[in-house]
């Protein structure tokens, strides 16, 4: 199976980034402006930066951890390897909520998009069309993955470019040029730094995914050199197509004022900027962002239980199947897709509860992975250096992800308690039965 998964390796530094920013779905910029700026008092720019930042230490500490252990299985794997078999098995479980529910909001928010441009269909139609679709590539070469998603990630990048223009068109017309040259996006008005934290804590889940490039080490060459550096660049330029929005966004809107409805402002926002054609050619953008997120998504959660397929976590003879021609697991990807297409029969709150919870145990375990291997396993605490990286930095991103635990929506930490029970549940049925719980080493 190895030499299998050893022989597909055929994805660059860039195919992986271009997969990375598609799962975080740029275009999210738009869906929460309203609400944020309504939170920080229209200092969306400054909160987006807070959030890079706590974004950044994490991704330093899934560096680390890939260097170490290039094989696949994110923070699955890391924390297994560290911590041992019973504390990886429960982040793996956790994270599951994050990679396979992922694929089936995305399926549930084409339905909602196609709906309103097709009423007299049912919503039901949309969802097993779009699922077919992203199965069906999934289940295809790695690298149409990529290539495709290149497409789809740059062509709403490409409209968001046309939507700058408009507002720096739209300004200048307004107010003259020396006002589309301002801080004032970043600094307006007096800022509070509670406020700003609590921003950035909901903006932190705009850039859910960075991690999940991880899980494609077993098909990219040279995994060691370049999964860290595709993590590190996904929260990057994910982070930077945010921020600039953002900034252009607020300059156009610095309070909520204009919003009949903030928590629902990105029509509204696209209407006033560039007209009703323009609204028009961003709804079917926003399709093309939410493809390219379900396929990434799609993607990485069946590769997660592909890895926990292979250390016997689930049965082997289907979870760890590889297409021999194709050399996708297959079954895992069909296994995604039938999950997408139950979004028939649930609603959208449901599935959003729970998505927070199983990324953000991940971020946890990943800066506590790194402590305890570096810092308390190896005492690499010598030199100022190896303090910084081994205890300081995943030390801060801890601190920073232990904000966001703090506004954790508290049906979200319900559901996702119940779900890890399940799993302890599960774990301690492989003890009484006297199985081992990760079989590979």
């Amino acid at each position: 199976m190895a030499e299998e998964t050893t022989s597909g390796k055929k994805l660059g530094l860039w195919q992986v980034v271009i997969i990375g920013v598609a799962y975080m779905t740029p275009m999210t910029v738009f869906d929460t402006f309203g609400i944020v700026s309504g939170i920080t008092n229209g200092h969306v720019p400054l909160a987006y930066l807070l959030a890079l930042v706590a974004v950044l230490l994490t991704a330093l500490s899934y560096g680390r951890m890939v260097r170490t252990f290039p094989e696949a299985g994110s923070a699955y794997t890391y924390t297994r390897k560290t911590c041992g078999n019973h504390a990886g098995f429960m982040v793996g479980w956790a994270s599951l909520l994050d990679y396979m529910l992922l694929p089936m909001i995305n399926a549930l928010l084409a339905g909602i998009y196609l709906r309103s441009l097709f009423p007299q269909l049912p919503p039901w139609l949309w969802i097993v069309l779009f699922s077919a679709l992203v199965t069906w590539i999934n289940s295809r070469n790695i690298k149409l993955l990529a290539n495709l998603n290149f497409l789809f990630v740059g062509a709403p990048v490409l409209l968001m470019v046309v939507f700058v223009a408009l507002v720096i068109q739209g300004v200048s017309h307004q107010s003259g040029s020396d006002a589309v040259w301002t801080l004032k996006p970043l600094l307006n008005g007096e800022s509070n730094i509670v406020s700003l934290i609590g921003g950035a804590a909901v903006l932190c889940f705009s850039f859910l995914g960075f991690d999940a490039v991880t899980t494609l080490s077993d098909e990219t060459h040279d995994a060691r050199r370049t999964i860290p550096r595709a993590v590190f660049l996904t929260a990057l330029v994910g982070g930077a197509i945010f921020f600039i929005a953002s900034w252009f966004i607020q300059l156009y809107f610095p309070t909520n004022a204009a919003f009949k409805n903030p928590a629902e402002a990105m029509p509204e926002i696209v209407l006033y900027v560039g007209g009703a054609l323009f609204q028009s050619v961003f709804l079917v953008a926003i399709l093309i962002n939410t493809l390219a997120s379900g396929l990434a998504s799609h993607a990485s959660a069946a590769r997660l239980l592909h890895i926990m397929g292979r250390d016997g976590i689930f049965p082997g003879a289907f979870f760890s199947y590889v297409h021999p021609r194709l050399g996708s697991p297959l079954y895992c990807v069909l296994f995604i897709g039938g999950i997408s297409m139950s979004a028939v029969f649930f609603g959208l709150d449901t599935a959003v509860s729970l998505i927070s919870f199983g990324a953000l145990v991940a971020f946890t375990a990943v800066n506590f992975s790194v402590i305890a291997l570096f810092a308390i396993k190896n005492k690499r605490l010598a030199s100022g250096k190896e303090r910084l990286i081994n205890l300081i930095l995943p030390l801060a991103g801890m601190l920073c992800v232990g904000g966001m635990w703090i506004n954790l929506d508290k049906d979200a930490m319900i559901l996702g308690l119940m779900w890890s029970t399940i799993g302890l549940g599960w774990m301690l049925w492989f003890r009484l039965t006297k199985r081992e719980l990760v079989l590979s080493s």
